[in-house]
């Protein structure tokens, strides 16, 4: 009953406010030159004085810029708001939609999933050991005008700590090099649960004097390594669930084995370079581009275990030494020619090149049928995009399609923005993929004898079909709908009394539609910040489970104190809740997320308490982690035999050094 109680509060409290007092919102820049101000309010350099500097006699906070992939700029943000409280996770990023296993640095379960993309290709597989993997898209590039490093740390869970170092520096105003490196390392409060992960990355971003010649780069050298259990065994679940206090301490738990990891190493060079052959004189002029992109990556992932576990993954070829190893080597170049002039827009036209060799060392034959051991192919791809803007409003559309290769993929998306005032901005979305599934549901080789299969020639192409709309307003309040339609899904399923994880691939079509909606109220120095999503799946083989409600409040307090305002300070509760339904279960072997039906989990509320402060460019955070944990029942899991965290003590900090 209190466990009921503390959730329709809070969801009646965040819907009742909806009409509460706002303020008023910054300026909306134009979309197609994208600047991403930070939330000056409450940075470090604002505070200083008049000068607005940042121990420079010249620098000021605007100039120190970070790119991203499509070249839009974000400024280096030293503020403390709600959303560094979100962000300040083992990903960096806000995780609304996804729930952490016990250890920090294991996988996360999703509650909502988005089927919005632009591939050509199938993915990697080991789903579950990408969430830290950084890809392309993640990777920024700097200009600044001082050397700049950030120390980023945060405590784990018994004997590790995390953290995240960053430097970065101009050597002139054109060129730019940074080095970073974050790595963790976590005992776990259970059995056999180490985590132990590394991300090396290297960028540079360089221009000519004159402007003609650009390039960025970046290097990156990954290993994320996780110790397995398979859980906990289903006999202890109830010593679990009912708060046996012989249980408190998670260690006493028996899991299901304690012999095996699984590791995912990944290593990248990338070069994205263009040469302007005409240059724009003024407003009116045109310019004419050539631009290459090389990518070559190599990845693996690989699963140990000393002896074989027959009673969690069935019969194996060896009794001893299991070894899975899958690997990737993936090579692409793409040349393209962009044209820009200001009535006709941005014109992009490229071609694409792909050598990709997927696979394992040997041949495998079960039930005298021979399983390859390899997927290579070389595809051919043409792409495009155009972009403009007229008046208030912004289009933009990409498409790309493979015409040689034995992978069939092919894409468009377009998007619609108009400024409806400068108050309101209007989003509209339309999308089409179709590419083939991951590389480890076509084929599969294990010395599990279950955990082989070849769907090379069986699965079809999966298809993706969106629609969305969104309102975006600070003023009033942001909020999405979505629509999708999903032809030839394909996922990895328990099958038959044994409960074997096997890949499998849908012949009917699955209706997912989505709306959320996001409001931040403020009254004085309170602040009740809101994110609602509600999703509804259309899918009679019940092979897509979604919660219907995914809730995340935070109500909290904000003020300046001492003298000068030399402290900030941010307090408060952050609430999280979604409802039941038949989520996702892990597989360590995998490192896959499979569809069951079996067990129904959700329904727990999670409260977290939080202290965070800010003097000059330190921002310091303190949580007390699902502080109701012992009062409102222990059942809660983040997928099935896996628990959730327990109540936790989490303290750390962001420092930032403008030198």
């Amino acid at each position: 009953m209190l466990r009921s109680y503390i959730v329709y509060v809070f969801i009646f409290f965040s819907i009742s406010t909806f009409y509460a007092q706002t303020l008023e919102p910054n300026k909306n820049v134009k979309a197609n030159k994208k600047i991403l101000q930070p939330n000056t309010l409450n940075d470090s350099v604002r505070t200083r004085g008049k000068t607005n500097k940042v121990n420079s006699s010249v620098a000021k906070i605007e100039q120190y810029k970070m790119y991203d992939l499509d070249g839009n700029i974000e400024l280096v943000d030293t503020s403390l708001t709600i959303q560094k409280e979100y962000k300040f996770n083992y990903l960096r990023k806000d995780n609304f939609g996804l729930i952490a296993f016990a250890n920090l640095g294991q996988t996360y379960n999703q509650l909502t999933r988005d089927f919005k993309g632009h591939r050509l290709l199938p993915e990697f597989g080991a789903r579950a050991r990408h969430f830290n993997y950084m890809e392309v898209e993640d990777i920024r590039y700097y200009e600044v005008p001082t050397p700049l490093t950030e120390l980023f740390f945060k405590t784990a869970f018994k004997q590790g700590q995390l953290l995240d170092a960053f430097f970065t520096v101009n050597t002139s105003r054109e060129f730019n090099f940074s080095i970073a490196y974050k790595g963790l390392r976590s005992l776990g409060n259970y059995q056999h649960t180490l985590t132990s992960t590394g991300n090396l990355r290297f960028t540079t971003n360089f221009k000519t004097k004159n402007g003609k010649y650009a390039a960025k780069a970046h290097i990156t050298t990954q290993d994320l390594m996780n110790e397995e259990n398979g859980g906990l065994r289903t006999e202890d679940l109830p010593n679990f669930e009912s708060g046996n206090p012989d249980f408190i301490d998670r260690a006493v738990f028996d899991p299901n084995f304690e012999n095996a990891e699984n590791i995912l190493v990944g290593k990248r060079f990338y070069l994205n370079h263009q040469y302007n052959l005409i240059r724009a004189k003024d407003s009116l002029g045109s310019t004419l581009a050539i631009k290459n992109i090389i990518n070559f990556e190599d990845k693996y992932f690989q699963y140990d275990q000393t002896t074989s576990s027959v009673n969690f993954f069935g019969d194996s070829f060896n009794q001893s030494n299991i070894k899975d190893r899958a690997t990737l080597e993936n090579f692409h170049t793409e040349l393209a020619v962009n044209y820009i002039q200001p009535v006709l827009g941005n014109i992009d036209f490229g071609i694409g090149y792909n050598d990709i060799n997927y696979g394992y060392d040997k041949v495998t034959i079960l039930n005298n049928e021979q399983i390859p051991n390899r997927i290579k192919d070389q595809i051919v791809n043409l792409n495009g995009s155009y972009s403009n803007q007229f008046g208030n409003v912004l289009l933009n559309f990409d498409f790309g399609f493979n015409v040689i290769g034995d992978f069939e993929g092919s894409y468009f998306l377009g998007q619609l923005q108009y400024n409806l005032n400068k108050d309101i901005k209007l989003e509209g979305v339309v999308g089409r993929n179709s590419n083939a599934p991951n590389y480890n549901l076509l084929l599969n080789q294990s010395d599990y004898i279950n955990y082989n299969w070849n769907n090379i020639n069986t699965f079809s192409n999966q298809i993706n079909n969106n629609i969305s709309v969104k309102v975006v307003s600070d003023k009033f309040f942001n909020v999405s709908a979505q629509f999708t339609t999903i032809d030839n899904l394909s996922f990895f399923s328990t099958e038959g009394e044994s409960n074997v994880i096997k890949p499998k691939q849908l012949d009917q079509s699955i209706n997912l539609y989505k709306i959320r909606l996001d409001k931040e109220f403020r009254y004085g120095k309170f602040a009740l910040d809101n994110s609602i999503l509600y999703q509804n799946v259309k899918d009679d083989s019940k092979s897509l489970n979604l919660p219907e409600l995914v809730v995340r409040n935070s109500l909290y307090y904000s003020n300046h104190f001492f003298k000068k305002n030399a402290l900030f300070l941010q307090t408060g509760i952050t609430f999280n809740y979604f409802t039941d339904y038949y989520m996702d279960g892990y597989d360590p072997l995998l490192s896959e997320f499979y569809t069951q039906t079996q067990s129904k989990i959700g329904g727990f509320p999670r409260l977290d308490f939080f202290l965070n402060a800010k003097i000059r460019q330190t921002r310091f955070f303190f949580k007390l982690e699902h502080f109701n944990a012992s009062f409102t029942g222990y059942d809660y899991f983040s997928a099935p035999n896996n628990p959730y965290r327990d109540f936790n003590v989490r303290f750390g900090l962001v420092w930032d050094f403008f030198l």
